[in-house]
C-alpha cells in the first residue's frame, strides 16, 4: 500500500485536505495510508528542544541534526524516498508525482524555522524538493500538496482513471478549456464544435487549444513539447567508412 509518512512539528495539521473528498474516501477504503511522526517527541530535555541558534550567527533557529535523525531513524523506509521540503531542491512536478505513485510511498521531513542542519541532510541522503520559487513558514503545506498529487494517481482513487490522462502536464501541455451546462450563460455560449458529436474534430480542437494555451502561458513547457528528439550517436564500430 502506498504510505505517506510526514515528520512534522505540527501533527495536528493533518490530515487537512488529505482527509476530504476522494483522498479521504480512498484512505478510509485502504487504498493508501497517511502517518505522522511528531518531531517534538524526539526533542531534548524537559522542554523537548528541537532547534538551536545558527552556527556562525544570524537570525532565527535551525533544526538540530541529532533530533531530526532520531525521528527519521524511527521510521521504516521500506524503499520509500526520504524527502526534505526545501526551496533549494528541484521543483516538484507531475513526473515526480507519477514516479512516487508507482512506488511504495514517500517519507517527508517538514522543516520549520531557518531550516535543517546540513549534516542531517547529508547523513541520511535526503532528497530536497521544492514546491515552487517561494518560501513558506514550514514544509507541511508543501508536503500535503505533493502527497495529494501522487495519491490521486493511484488506481481506484480518482474513480474514472480516464479523467487523469488529459490533464495539464500529463502530455507535456496545459489542459484545454472545459465547458458544461448551461449552453448559454451571461451571453456566452459553448464552442459549437463541442456540441457537434464529431469526436475526431473535438479531439483535434482540444489539442489545438492545449497547444495555444501552452505556447501563450508556459513557453518553457511548449519548447520542451515541440523540441525534436535528439539523434542517437552510432555505437562504436557502426560508423560508416
Amino acid at each position: 500500500m502506498f504510505t505517506a509518512t510526514c515528520i512534522t512539528l505540527v501533527p495536528d495539521a493533518y490530515p487537512g485536505p488529505l482527509g476530504v473528498s476522494i483522498l479521504g474516501r480512498s484512505r478510509a477504503e485502504g487504498l493508501w495510508a497517511l502517518e505522522t511522526v511528531d518531531l517534538r517527541t524526539f526533542g531534548l530535555g524537559k522542554h523537548r528542544k528541537v532547534d538551536d541558534t545558527p552556527a556562525g550567527g544570524g537570525a532565527g533557529l535551525v533544526l538540530r541534526a541529532d533530533v531530526a535523525c532520531a525521528a527519521i531513524d524511527s521510521v521504516g523506509r521500506g524503499g520509500r524516498p526520504l524527502v526534505y521540503l526545501s526551496p533549494r531542491g528541484p521543483r516538484f512536478d507531475q513526473a515526480m508525482a507519477r514516479q512516487w505513485a508507482a512506488g511504495p510511498g514517500v517519507v517527508m521531513f517538514c522543516g520549520r524555522f531557518e531550516g535543517l542542519d546540513e549534516r542531517a541532510i547529508e547523513a541520511r541522503g535526503m532528497q530536497e524538493v521544492s514546491l515552487g520559487d517561494f518560501v513558506l513558514a514550514g514544509g507541511d503545506v508543501a508536503a500535503m500538496a505533493m502527497v495529494e498529487a501522487a495519491v490521486r494517481l493511484l488506481p481506484g482513487v480518482a474513480g474514472n482513471s480516464a479523467s487523469l490522462t488529459g490533464e495539464s502536464f500529463e502530455t507535456g501541455l496545459l489542459e484545454y478549456p472545459q465547458y458544461t451546462a448551461p449552453r448559454e450563460w451571461e451571453g456566452q455560449g459553448i464552442p459549437e464544435i463541442l456540441l457537434s458529436g464529431d469526436h475526431k474534430r473535438i479531439e483535434e480542437w482540444r489539442l489545438s487549444r492545449s497547444k495555444a494555451l501552452t505556447f501563450d502561458r508556459r513557453p518553457d513547457l511548449y519548447a520542451a513539447y515541440s523540441e525534436p528528439p535528439t539523434p542517437t550517436a552510432p555505437e562504436t564500430g557502426d560508423e560508416p567508412d
